[in-house]
């Protein structure tokens, strides 16, 4: 049985037993060219001190019993010294773990070890770049994956400094952590060893190594504190660089990314008044990245998906800027107070997220538009999480590794986020800062838990936060707040916000405070405008809003303007009224967003027609002059389509969102992001049987193009990626397209195109290559699925009973990263409810629950993945019950 998955009573255990004093790490990557060579040489020295009886009578008993671990997963374990003896490696090497026994007050190990080049995303990633031919690596780490590449106590409390020493090709760029203390060419193989500075203590999922034959572009970022700082008059000096692959340097904006990058060290720097502590900052946008970003101190990756060689809209470029800000944050929240274990991973995450909105907020040019993106993109990602029978607390139980790597999801991100917005409306933002900035002192590289960041807001806010943070961090699910309004010869008689709250876990009562405010919209010269606004505290499961008696009756009452709080929003049959006729025309963005907010929430529970929130998009979305609130809405509605309207009526769905968005297209201005937005949703909606654009093969020819649109190499492959799902492109058609520009991306997107061919055998062969095969990298294997599971129902029938046979193989025999791509993707989503039969009875939930059943002992995050996609599939066929 595997042990790589570290439970968190044997964390706590080695905690308790040992002080990591420094780590030396020696990788040679020379050879890294070759992709023959699958590892790589891996040199780890470690000091250390255990805790063992100073007395001489019992230290000889003691010795004996004191022992501890190392985490190692690699090709091999050549040798193993402790305290200058060398261990038997057949036999202190088990699985995941290297055993380290008899223990001395003082210790020091070195491992040397053959660690593996991962195609996963996991540990040292390689990637050979299909234009030129050229070999990158970089590391990636977060939750357990540093021992992919060098042995050590992986687990976030036990912090140490850490020195690199790298052996690279010549001519590459190396980077890690920390600047470079020298480096020198290796006469006997012309190799360059690369010897870094060492690190301040921090965590093993925080260490990184990049190196490649990476573009490079360096900078500079100065400033001095003001006045009013505890630091007054100390000049801050911080060398930055950016990098990427050689054959995206044409398409680098690293300018651009250096003005964001100033202004959210500035930024911070004031706001925490606490220096930035690493030294460097470096970026380095990375290729095949399974995340966003990594907030490696000193050196942050990034994935290149942020660097655009097709036209991208401002919202692309804003969610960038918030990303930057996001992992700017950690270099507080998280690297230099990091949480003791993975129970408290929204100690980072939760504030990294709240601080990168608030950081485009209040430093940047996009300004307000941060929070109209938090609203629509980012908490809606926090209601769906939110509301699957798997959700849990912000401070989660996570009893080991594989529960730590699943919680890194909507609620420990974007509703932690929105609740600490909600935190600081409670306490004030001013309060809010002051407890940060000494959380900030007392705990600098430390590890922390909960009380540790109460304490300090406690004391800044004079209000007593073990109460509120049980109702908020403590409980799960979500509160839905209505409003109940009475209306007497044209103004208010009664106001009344109504809360339900059931812990979906405990099932008990679950009622939370909210400091919001209820806005009051009327027409105006055609256009709703708030005309009134209370701000209240909602306690309890009635809150009567005194203020709003005798006010003009509003034409829409909105419960939670401003988006204080975190809660869904019904809206009262008027204001719902109102909505659908208006809402296009709601003056404040945030307003709007928070309005169709509601309206896509009602969609998703069965309470709105998906056909009635189609027409409404299609009605009002050209006029959208946000573009992050617009792709959002274009999202939604194509979503709408596919999975909540029923199947009878989704074709006259399909031709009348076509018609809108044709409509939209042709009526926004030339060249602007709107056009962009909908010339790519007809793309995208092109790809199901029901809607066709008639014009793709045009478009690719350059004939009878929209005035201003560009179809570039993004756009040209999802129209491709459309004909191919129709039928109407061959083998030959996409292949000839990767011919003519061979970069990476158009290779991830021409297997969406060919796994999209509507082709029986063609299905099968994908589905052996991305279940059956290891071949595919982790960007091949999305991007193979994301084309497969494009088909009628007929066509992918046949792999539902494979699916559900294969998983809990998959899960055993792939890398977390890998099987997590395969379970969730290729699980039967899209499927249509018979007209009269009961949604718990359709044949994959049936199926489903059959699986379920028969693997009690399966793995949790195998199982917790199935749950999920079980209850999203219910979802969508309540919802076209309901219709």
């Amino acid at each position: 049985m595997s042990n790589f998955n570290l439970l968190r009573s044997e964390a706590a255990a080695r905690k308790s037993l040992i002080t990591v004093h420094n780590y030396d790490v020696d990788l040679d990557l020379s050879l890294a060219e070759d992709p023959t060579v699958p590892g790589f040489p891996s040199t780890t020295t470690i000091t250390f001190a255990a805790e063992v009886p100073a007395d001489d009578s019992a230290a000889d008993e003691a010795t004996e019993q004191a022992g501890t671990f190392l985490d190692f997963i690699g090709l091999s374990v050549e040798s193993v010294v402790l305290n200058g003896t060398s261990l038997a490696v057949s036999e202190v090497v088990d699985g995941s773990r290297i055993h380290l026994p008899n223990l001395a007050a003082e210790n020091e190990v070195v491992v040397a070890a053959t660690a593996a080049y991962s195609s996963s995303g996991e540990g040292l990633h390689r990637f050979v770049d299909p234009a030129d031919g050229k070999t990158y690596t970089y590391t990636q780490y977060e939750p357990a994956d540093a021992r992919r590449v060098f042995a050590n106590f992986e687990q976030p409390d036990l912090k140490a400094p850490y020195t690199f020493r790298v052996t690279a090709p010549n001519g590459w760029e190396v980077a890690s952590n920390q600047s470079v203390a020298r480096h020198d060419v290796l006469p006997e193989t012309g190799a360059r060893r690369w010897d870094f500075a060492p690190t301040l203590p921090i965590s093993t999922y925080i260490t990184t190594v990049l190196a490649g034959p990476y573009f490079k572009v360096e900078d500079h970022f100065s400033m001095t504190f003001g006045a009013d700082s505890a630091h007054a008059g100390q000049e801050l000096e911080i060398p930055l660089a950016a990098y990427c692959r050689a054959s995206l340097a044409g398409h680098f904006d690293a300018a651009e990314i250096f003005t964001v990058t100033k202004a959210g060290l500035a930024y911070f720097n004031e706001l925490f008044d606490y220096p930035y502590p690493f030294g460097k900052y470096d970026q380095a946008f990375v290729p095949e990245y399974n995340l966003g970003a990594m907030e490696n101190p000193g050196l942050v990756t990034f994935t290149e998906a942020y660097l655009h060689a097709s036209r991208a809209t401002d919202t692309a470029y804003q969610q960038r800027a918030n990303t930057i800000m996001h992992e700017m944050a950690h270099m507080w929240f998280g690297d230099l107070v990091t949480m003791g274990w993975w129970d408290d991973l929204w100690l980072k995450e939760s504030f990294a997220d709240f601080m990168g909105h608030l950081a485009v907020a209040e430093a940047t040019p996009w300004g307000p538009k941060s929070w109209v993106m938090f609203a629509s993109r980012r908490k809606a990602w926090a209601y769906t999480q939110d509301q699957l029978p798997t959700t849990h607390p912000i401070v989660a139980d996570i009893p080991d590794l594989e529960a730590a790597k699943a919680n890194f999801d909507g609620i420990t991100y974007a509703k932690g986020a929105s609740v600490l917005k909600q935190l600081v409306a409670y306490v004030g933002q001013d309060a809010f800062i002051a407890g940060s900035r000494e959380y900030f002192r007392t705990h600098e590289y430390s590890n922390t838990s909960l009380g540790d960041l109460l304490d300090p807001l406690s004391k800044a806010s004079g209000r007593a936060l073990d109460e509120w943070a049980g109702q908020w961090l403590g409980t799960s699910g979500m509160s839905t707040l209505t409003p109940d309004l009475d209306i007497d010869k044209g103004a208010v008689s009664s106001l009344t916000i109504t809360q339900t709250a059931i812990d979906p876990v405990t099932g008990s009562e679950a009622l939370r405070p909210h400091r919001l405010a209820v806005g009051f919209f009327k027409y105006d010269a055609g256009a709703l405008v708030r005309s009134e606004s209370f701000t209240i505290d909602v306690v309890g499961q009635e809150t009567v809003v005194a203020e709003a008696v005798g006010r003009p009756s509003p034409d829409l009452v909105l419960v939670n303007d401003q988006d204080l709080s975190y809660a869904k929003v019904r809206l009262d049959a008027a204001s719902l009224s109102t909505a659908l006729t208006g809402v296009g025309t709601i003056a404040d963005p945030l307003a709007r967003s928070l309005v169709w907010s509601a309206l896509w929430n009602a969609t998703r529970d069965a309470l709105l027609p998906a056909a009635v929130y189609l027409r409404t998009v299609v009605a009002h979305a050209g006029g959208e002059a946000d573009t992050s609130l617009l792709q959002t809405l274009a999202d939604n509605a194509l979503s709408a389509l596919e999975h909540y309207c029923p199947a009878p009526d989704r074709a006259g769905a399909a031709e009348l969102l076509r018609a809108g968005v044709e409509h939209h297209l042709q009526e926004a201005a030339p060249g602007s992001d709107e056009q962009l937005i909908w010339a790519r949703t007809l793309a995208l909606l092109g790809r199901g049987a029901d809607a066709v654009n008639p014009r793709s093969r045009e478009w690719l020819a350059g004939v009878n193009v929209p005035p201003g649109l560009v179809v570039d190499g993004s756009l040209r492959w999802l129209l491709w990626q459309q004909l191919a799902a129709r039928g109407a492109a061959t083998v030959a058609d996409v292949d000839a397209e990767l011919a003519a520009d061979t970069t990476a991306e158009h290779r991830a997107n021409h297997c969406t195109a060919i796994a999209a061919l509507p082709v029986a055998e063609g299905k099968a062969q994908r589905w052996q290559e991305a279940v059956a095969e290891t071949a595919l990298s982790n960007e091949l294997l999305s991007a193979t699925i994301a084309g497969f599971t494009v088909g009628d129902a007929a066509l992918l029938e046949p792999f539902i009973e494979p699916y559900f046979l294969a998983i809990e193989d998959v899960w055993n025999g792939r890398s977390l990263e890998i099987a997590g791509r395969i379970v969730r993707g290729l699980f039967p989503l899209s499927q249509d409810l018979v007209p009269g039969t009961s949604p718990e009875h359709h044949p994959v939930v049936h199926r489903t629950d059959g699986w379920l059943a028969g693997h009690p002992a399966a793995a949790p995050g195998l199982r917790r993945m199935v749950i999920e996609q079980r209850d999203q599939l219910l979802r969508a066929l309540r919802a076209q019950a309901a219709a």
